[in-house]
């Protein structure tokens, strides 16, 4: 199942966090960004290089501290608004260079408008990831949707834009 099928099952499951304002939320957050002299795509190009890169520290957080730290990670730095501690959370300093750089060599973007970008970024991604907490334990492990993003096939690529897209359409059809 891919990652917008679990968060589609997390907004029908009372007991997830996911809901339809939930997700306006999110996309909310990604038009403002947009609206900020970035054009859509390329911020969803740089929502997907970054994706990877959450990915891969998530996973090995998983890895060293378990099902319950990752989760926690989601849960702490998640958000709509800008966190620079999200990203001190999942990277170091040389890390972060890397991404820049990575990110600003795949969307054509200069490295200060990308800088600017992540911790805006960060927090709506581990958001998206965070519909399949529990709602009354959201510490607990087990959420689906982070496992589904967790345990993607590793072909490199990120599901996170096409999960945005469809969410887009998604809450569209109910309005």
């Amino acid at each position: 199942m891919g990652l917008f099928d679990q968060i589609l099952s997390a907004i029908d499951n009372p007991n997830q966090q996911a809901s339809p304002n939930q997700l306006g939320s999110i996309l909310g957050a990604v038009e403002q960004l947009s609206g900020q002299g970035v054009d859509a795509g390329t911020t969803q190009l740089a929502m997907s290089v970054l994706g990877s890169y959450v990915r891969s520290a998530l996973q090995d957080v998983r890895s060293e501290s378990g099902d319950a730290q990752a989760q926690q990670v989601v849960n702490q730095f998640s958000g709509t608004n800008p966190n620079p501690q999200a990203v001190e959370s999942l990277f170091g300093s040389s890390q972060l260079a890397q991404i820049v750089q990575d990110i600003a060599e795949r969307t054509g973007l200069n490295n200060a408008t990308v800088q600017a970008m992540i911790p805006v970024l960060v927090p709506i991604v581990l958001n998206l990831l965070q519909t399949g907490s529990n709602t009354q334990n959201p510490n607990q492990g087990g959420n689906p949707v982070l496992n589904a993003f967790l345990d993607a096939d590793g072909d490199g690529d990120v599901d996170i834009t096409d999960t945005i897209s469809m969410a887009s359409r998604f809450l569209n059809q109910r309005s």
